[in-house]
């Protein structure tokens, strides 16, 4: 009896010491420990995305992927199937496992290594979002007091979907969701048994049972928890008999991007980073644009397709590299292979290397060790590049060209293969609504794998012919009418010794015409006139009511001709203003940003828009205020006043939010855009452009490709420089306003010709036709109304004057005021009677 008193007195004593240790250890370790409560508001890390407007995704940025769900959008069979693997008593214990403990404790004491932690799916969720993964005795009593308070504070099925969402399953996916999609390409709730049984088994060793890389263990790992899901009751023995009897049938399946469009992801990449920071790849934002997929798809083909035939037009490069000639031995295999793994494929050319050619077909060997053959009909295209102007004779068989031991670009067609080569030249094309400036399309270069430098917003290109318009606008605004005649003549001006002799491309002379022939025609030395008629200096400012910076327009008569240089965004803008009325539109690339996977809209673009129906047509000449893009400004924001750089900081500023303006996004009052051309004078340009498509009675527009299109709402101009270093077509058709570009990066570089010279009319305008069949296909032909101070008067053909009778005449716009009020003089014959009385009109 004394010696059961001792041993009763001597529990009590281990339990009051036990107690007193275990609420001090609790007091210690639990003074620091976060509020558990946060995790009904917790922040998975969840990928970036950039969608199209109508929600396709584009792009995916951060390092984790995962789609987090809701408990009721995870199906049972997955609950279970986890249940089941890494935590039997799930629904019944408090948070920590005794059972789970002292087993662990035994079967370490047994094996005498701790291999089992004992682990509640509580307790892994614990540690996950609160504590480090070290392996300490302090960790593992803070893991068990969070998961106690955890029970407490979240219902068992916050618990599980906490884990099913945040648990790493190997390959980046992160979640269930992510890893049924990473190894099966299915959604959660198409998984079956041994599918959920397989994913189930992962998170205990995530790249051990990976089934792609260890396909064996993975299926033993599968197995033994569909054994446990049978022990549990959680399937019948039918379900795992049929179960276990199936191959893993895994593959890797990378995020299902609807359709590429890189360089669009990348500028709403890098303003999502200046804005959040790393934060913009973890926090599950949905950056929605303003593109769709049909119009960015047609806008990169329409782009590739033409560069590559600019390319093929000028001829073979020749191979890439030599990698033997033919009096040394051949590489072999190994060697070929570690010389194609220094190379990629770029929009589908891929690197290979000739190991016999002959008079009818080269037989090519690819970076995935496959044999190709070329055949003659795959590379008869080959004449030998000499220079931007020359090329050599077209081959006559395939050994002409094509030698053992070449590294060469290949590109499959239909069923076979063709010689190709990566294109020296590049393009860039820009297309907005003209109504708000939404962005339609936006293609940056011919490959972003191969140059990210985006031209359509960061090439400054001297614009040729492409100014014209805007600079006759401003000699309408001065006065002018489109029934002026200017003298289409040489000109020559001398300053010391120095000439400066501007011509007609080509230079072909008619004397006096009317302007909008001069402008239909794209005649030089009649722009000349023009600009001189107003003033250098009005013109130059007058082109900032376009958006143009002004640290970027030059004040000479070269001007004119289009010495300034503007990007293609910026010229697409400028159209804009003509084809909506004179409003001043600011292009944006982001129409929403979503948070927490679209749970909040923290951003929505309210546009300001051409106002159609306004009656005021007062026009603001501020252009401080006019010019959203002003240079001096965001040069002095950025500290860089170097005035390129500028520029593509301001473009940027242009197409990209300010989302701290997010709390303006309820107001839904129409926002209009400064008005900064008087409509009338817009009309009348407007309608200048579609003759340079549709011409007149005895003369053809340099846009005549345009018709092709088949309407009458369409308009545009060419435009070239000096030694066609930079070719250009802008135009529009109902509310769509489109700007194109093509030359070579290095700008001392000329586009040069072949069978004719390359010109904008020629080397840009079919870029901008091929695409615009395809985004004005459903876009009804968009009637103009007529300005109220516009007025339509019959003119002479000839000299834009009233006509007298006989006369050829034609309809002609004017401004209220500025229309002809003379009659053309009647120009009469000398009449010559001869000796036997016959009379004859001279002329």
């Amino acid at each position: 009896m004394r010696v059961l008193k001792f041993i009763l007195k001597l529990l009590i004593g281990c339990f009051l010491c036990g107690l007193i240790i275990g609420i001090a250890g609790y007091a210690y370790y639990s003074k620091d420990l976060p509020d558990v409560a946060t995790l009904k508001d917790v922040r998975l890390q969840t990928p970036m995305q950039v969608l199209s407007k109508d929600g396709e995704l584009i792009a995916i940025f951060g390092e984790r992927r995962r789609t987090p769900l809701k408990y009721d959008e995870i199906p049972p069979i997955v609950v279970n199937a986890v249940i089941a693997t890494e935590d039997a008593r799930f629904n019944e214990h408090f948070g920590i496992d005794p059972i789970g403990i002292v087993r662990a404790m035994y079967i370490g004491v047994k094996q005498k290594g701790f291999s089992q932690g004992g682990s509640t799916i509580t307790q892994q969720v614990a540690k996950n979002f609160f504590l480090t993964p070290e392996k300490s005795i302090s960790r593992k009593v803070k893991e068990m007091i969070l998961a106690i308070r955890m029970e407490k504070e979240l219902s068992k099925e916050e618990i599980m979907a906490l884990y099913l969402n945040m648990i790493n399953f190997g390959s980046r996916a992160y979640g269930v969701a992510a890893a049924a999609y990473t190894f099966f390409g299915k959604t959660p709730d198409q998984l079956t048994i041994d599918e959920a049984a397989l994913l189930a088994g992962l998170p205990n060793a995530p790249s051990a049972f990976n089934p792609i890389s260890h396909p064996d263990r993975a299926l033993t790992r599968r197995n033994w928890v569909l054994s446990r899901m049978l022990d549990q009751s959680y399937i019948t023995q039918a379900q795992f008999d049929e179960a276990i009897k199936k191959p893993l049938s895994v593959s890797y399946h990378s995020p299902q991007i609807e359709f590429s469009a890189p360089y669009v992801a990348e500028m709403a990449r890098q303003f999502m980073y200046d804005k959040f920071g790393e934060n913009a790849y973890t926090d599950g934002y949905k950056v929605y644009t303003t593109i769709s997929k049909t119009d960015q798809i047609a806008a990169t083909e329409a782009v590739q397709k033409n560069i590559i035939d600019y390319d093929i037009r000028h001829g073979y490069r020749g191979a890439e590299k030599i990698l033997w000639k033919n009096n040394e031995p051949p590489l072999n295999a190994e060697q070929i292979q570690q010389a194609l793994d220094k190379y990629i494929c770029y929009n589908q050319m891929c690197p290979g290397v000739v190991m016999q050619s002959s008079d009818t077909e080269a037989k090519v060997v690819l970076s995935d060790k496959s044999d190709i053959k070329i055949l003659f009909a795959g590379m008869k295209w080959a004449r030998p590049f000499i220079s931007d102007n020359q090329q050599g004779a077209f081959p006559k068989k395939v050994s002409d060209t094509l030698k053992p031991g070449q590294l060469i670009w290949v590109k499959k067609s239909g069923d076979n293969w063709d010689l190709a080569q990566i294109p020296a030249v590049n393009a860039a094309l820009v297309s907005l609504d003209s109504d708000n400036g939404a962005i339609k399309a936006i293609v940056g270069g011919y490959d972003y794998n191969l140059s990210k430098f985006n031209r359509a917003t960061q090439a400054l290109r001297q614009l040729g012919s492409n100014i014209k318009p805007f600079i006759y606008t401003a000699t309408l605004e001065q006065g002018l009418t489109m029934a002026t005649l200017l003298n289409d003549a040489p000109i020559v001006r001398t300053s010391g010794s120095q000439i400066w002799q501007p011509k007609n491309s080509p230079p072909n002379y008619a004397g006096p015409l009317r302007l909008r022939i001069g402008l239909g025609m794209s005649k030089n030395v009649m722009m000349v006139r023009a600009l001189r008629a107003i003033g250098i200096d009005y013109a130059a400012s007058y082109l900032e009511r376009f958006g143009f910076p002004k640290e970027n327009i030059s004040h000479n008569e070269s001007l004119a001709l289009g010495s300034a240089s503007f990007t293609p965004l910026q010229v697409a803008r400028a159209y804009s203003v003509i084809v909506n009325g004179g409003y001043l539109i600011s292009p944006y690339l982001i129409e929403k940003i979503e948070e927490n996977n679209g749970d909040r809209v923290i951003y929505q673009h309210q546009p300001l828009i051409a106002c159609h129906n306004c009656q005021d047509d007062e026009v603001s000449n501020d252009s401080k205020h006019l010019s959203l893009n002003n240079v001096e400004d965001v040069a002095n924001e950025s500290g860089n006043e170097e005035p390129e750089q500028a520029n593509l900081k301001s473009d940027d500023k242009l197409i990209l939010p300010d989302i701290n303006d997010a709390n303006k996004t309820n107001d839904n009052t129409p926002k209009y855009a400064p008005h900064t051309i008087n409509s009338g004078i817009a009309f009348i340009m407007k309608d200048g452009l579609r003759s340079i498509v549709f011409g007149g009675s005895d003369w053809q527009g340099t846009a005549w490709r345009v018709k092709a299109l088949g309407r009458k709402d369409v308009g545009g101009k060419t435009g070239t420089t000096n030694q066609s270093k930079d070719v250009w077509f802008s135009g529009f058709g109902g509310n769509i306003v489109t700007t194109v570009w093509m030359g070579f990066d290095d700008h001392r570089r000329e586009l040069g010709r072949t069978f004719r010279a390359e010109a904008g009319a020629v080397t840009a305008n079919p870029v901008w036709v091929d695409y615009m069949k395809v985004a004005l296909k459903d876009v009804p032909v968009k009637e103009d109304v007529q300005p109220e101070n516009v007025i339509s008067v019959t003119i002479d053909q000839k000299t834009g004057l009233l006509p007298n009778p006989g006369a050829k005449t034609m309809s002609e716009y004017f401004i209220k005021g500025t229309e002809p009020t003379t009659y053309a003089t009647q120009e009469v014959g000398t009449s010559v009677t001869d000796s036997q009385g016959n009379t004859s009109e001279l002329f």
